[in-house]
């Protein structure tokens, strides 16, 4: 079996290692969402992954709602995305950009419409707002006839992804955010092709999967998937009918990578008993298999590869405080310790200050 230090080929992608640095939405662009030269140091000290998924970035202004996140719909996004990317490949680095429509999951003072999902849902608690949490909004649902409208800003975020100098590009189909909310039976009650069956609620994913594919190419192409579990309220009573088809879907389209966030029953953030549809979808989906949620260490994540059960391993939070962490799991050297409340500040505190092992030395 592979060592977590064997490269790895992801489509055209060669990871020199198999431990992939997750998405992580850290709020460091502006209120345009137009990426800052800080955000060139924090990717850049993280460069030895074997492959950076970039933070979340929206792929229009209707689907980002997150405070100071990035987008990749404007010409000025892309080209501020630009000295990021090259900064990573000066250092030896890679890094994809992660295509992001947020869903219900945003509020209309942020992204100045009403929220759209799959069906008039509304999800529970409060979202971050420019003014603090506020309740969610109750989405409206997409029309028909808007589908090809949202294939078109899947393609123009690609084709700017692309321009930016990006590797490739991950859509995010996971968490509760949009594309999940046409995947799972307890957000989606639609009675049209997009509704219904497992084989409809499925289309969304593959339409926008093939179109990203025919952009950046399907060896270039990732899909994050959620497949257990609550996520934002985002559920499924049988998880294996849906997951199930979405693996062959992406299988048979031939995208480079499959990246599973996977929830269990002592999770950090988020738990569930839903077992896993890793083993399900390992089976189906021919392509590389990478795993992420709660990865700390190297004996855990060779133990997954020793078992076959995946590729690679996505490491997220425990990347955020250890910019050198494959060569800590390498020499098991301690970890660098999370300050949670500097995870969506705007400033370099908890975000690129965050000492190397020779600085420690040092």
């Amino acid at each position: 079996m592979p060592a977590l230090f064997d490269p790895v080929v992801l489509g055209a992608i060669h990871a020199p290692n198999r431990i992939l640095m997750a998405p992580l939405t850290r709020g460091r662009a502006d209120r345009d969402a137009v990426p800052t030269p800080i955000m060139a140091e924090y990717y850049t000290q993280r460069a030895g992954a074997g492959l950076i998924i970039s933070e979340a970035t929206g792929i229009s202004r209707e689907g980002l709602g997150w405070p100071y996140a990035p987008g990749l719909w404007s010409d000025e996004q892309a080209a501020a995305w630009k000295p990021v990317t090259d900064a990573v490949h000066a250092a030896g680095g890679r890094i994809v950009a992660q295509l992001w429509h947020m869903g219900r999951q945003v509020h209309s003072s942020v992204t100045g419409s009403q929220p759209v999902s799959s069906s008039a849902t509304r999800s529970d608690g409060t979202v971050h707002t420019y003014d603090g949490k506020q309740a969610f909004e109750t989405a409206r649902p997409l029309d028909v006839a808007e589908f090809p409208r949202l294939l078109d800003d899947y393609e123009r975020a690609t084709r700017n992804a692309m321009a930016a100098g990006f590797d490739g590009v991950q859509v995010h189909a996971a968490n509760g955010y949009l594309i999940d909310e046409f995947l799972r039976d307890n957000a989606n009650f639609r009675d049209d092709r997009y509704g219904g069956s497992p084989e409809n609620r499925v289309r969304l994913l593959r339409e926008v999967t093939e179109r990203v594919a025919s952009i950046a190419g399907a060896d270039r192409t990732a899909v994050r998937l959620s497949p257990n579990g609550n996520s934002q309220g985002v559920d499924d009573s049988d998880p294996a009918s849906v997951f199930g088809p979405a693996a062959k879907a992406l299988s048979e389209i031939g995208i480079a990578f499959l990246e599973l966030r996977e929830l269990g029953p002592d999770g950090t953030y988020g738990a569930t008993d839903v077992p896993k549809q890793s083993p399900l979808i390992r089976q189906l989906f021919d392509g590389p298999l990478v795993l992420n949620s709660d990865f700390t260490s190297r004996a855990q994540a060779q133990a997954v590869l020793d078992a076959g059960a995946a590729d690679a391993i996505a490491f997220g939070r425990t990347f955020l405080a250890n910019p050198d962490l494959p060569e800590r799991l390498r020499i098991d050297a301690p970890l660098n310790p999370i300050d949670p409340k500097t995870l969506y500040s705007q400033g370099p505190e908890g975000y690129i200050d965050y000492p190397a092992l020779e600085t420690e030395a040092a």
